[in-house]
């Protein structure tokens, strides 16, 4: 046995490769899967390595932060530039509503001549298409004022919009309404004859303003269901009382600028600032103009699209208009206790 030990122990100090050698048929075949098996796992090991750095320095990486949603823009909904200057930024005190085209821009205008009246020259209408964009934006908008200064913005549309009332007083119930107001019948023909201008293939006006001919009036047509103006008043005065609306008469901006925008002054609580000398009518144009607008050196007057001539209506339908209106009209004077002298 110890002989037996002795040649064992001198067999394996020789080498592995006589012992290899000598292990018989079944070893030489062991021999290349050991290698191969030792080649996988390296490769592996290898491969492992690499998955795990990439990993490793993905997951190291700074991720940018997304970019900021730009809002979409909508047809009809305007790019406005946010404020800049001293002061600050504050929701409207006072709204200009009322019919399009009837004198809520003129008003506007003759407004921003006052120190203490700030007012955003373009229409957000936040209040009927720009809502979902919330309070924050549209305060965004307005122009920055100090102590003692108010600020205002005009959108006509607001009046005859049914949501909008809620929201104004959702965005403060002390808000002041200034609602200019027209005779319906000659205001649905000088809105005709500017759309006219611009479109001259439009229907005519008649075709417009009736169905069937002479029929129905159809108030479908945007520059007739504006006159409704008692529907329109009866839906704001859930929300606000009748303390908190002026109503001025767009007829009377023509014929009595100073006056007018005297009430104004005084319904907004400012000193009466802008008078007589500030206005010059104009021959040309139909209307008043003023001398010097704000930030300008020269006479300001509006633009190419105010006062233009009115086209020929029969008479016939300038007295149906008149016959269907007056029963609204009738129930708007009681309701703001003020006889327009539209009939």
């Amino acid at each position: 046995m110890a002989g037996s030990g002795g040649r064992a122990n001198a067999a394996g100090s020789a080498g592995a490769g006589p012992r290899i050698g000598g292990a018989g048929p079944g070893a030489a075949l062991r021999a290349p899967c050991a290698l191969l098996l030792l080649a996988v796992l390296v490769l592996c090991a290898y491969c492992l390595g690499a998955v795990q750095g990439r990993c490793l320095s993905t997951a190291r990486a700074p991720v940018p932060a997304p970019a900021a949603p730009r809002a979409a823009r909508r047809p009809g909904v305007p790019s406005l530039r946010v404020a800049r200057g001293h002061g600050r930024q504050r929701f409207p005190q006072a709204l200009i509503l009322g019919v399009k085209k009837g004198g809520t821009r003129a008003l506007l205008e003759f407004l921003r001549l006052h120190p203490d009246a700030r007012a955003l020259g373009s229409e957000p209408h936040f209040f009927d298409r720009c809502y979902e964009r919330g309070l924050a934006w549209y305060r965004s908008l307005m122009p920055r004022t100090v102590e003692g200064q108010i600020t205002m913005e005009k959108a006509p549309s607001y009046f005859v919009t049914c949501e909008a009332p809620h929201c104004i007083h959702g965005m403060s119930p002390d808000t002041k309404l200034i609602v200019v107001v027209h005779n319906l019948v000659t205001w649905a023909i000088s809105n005709y004859a500017q759309a006219l201008s611009r479109m001259p293939g439009l229907p005519s006006f008649r075709a417009l303003a009736f169905r069937h001919g002479l029929g129905p009036v159809d108030t479908a047509w945007s520059a007739m269901h504006i006159g409704l103006y008692a529907q329109h008043l009866a839906h704001w005065l859930c929300y606000f009382p009748l303390s908190h609306f002026l109503f001025v008469r767009g007829e009377c901006l023509v014929s009595n600028p100073a006056g007018k925008v005297g009430r104004v002054q005084d319904f907004l609580g400012l000193k009466r600032v802008i008078t007589d000398k500030h206005f010059y009518f104009n021959a040309t144009k139909g209307f008043p103009c003023l001398k010097k607008a704000q930030g300008a050196r020269q006479p300001h007057c509006l633009g190419k699209s105010k006062g233009q001539p009115h086209p020929r209506v029969p008479e016939a339908v300038v007295q149906r208009l008149h016959d269907f209106y007056r029963p609204f009209n009738c129930k708007f004077y009681q309701m703001t206790g003020h006889d327009f002298g539209w009939d």
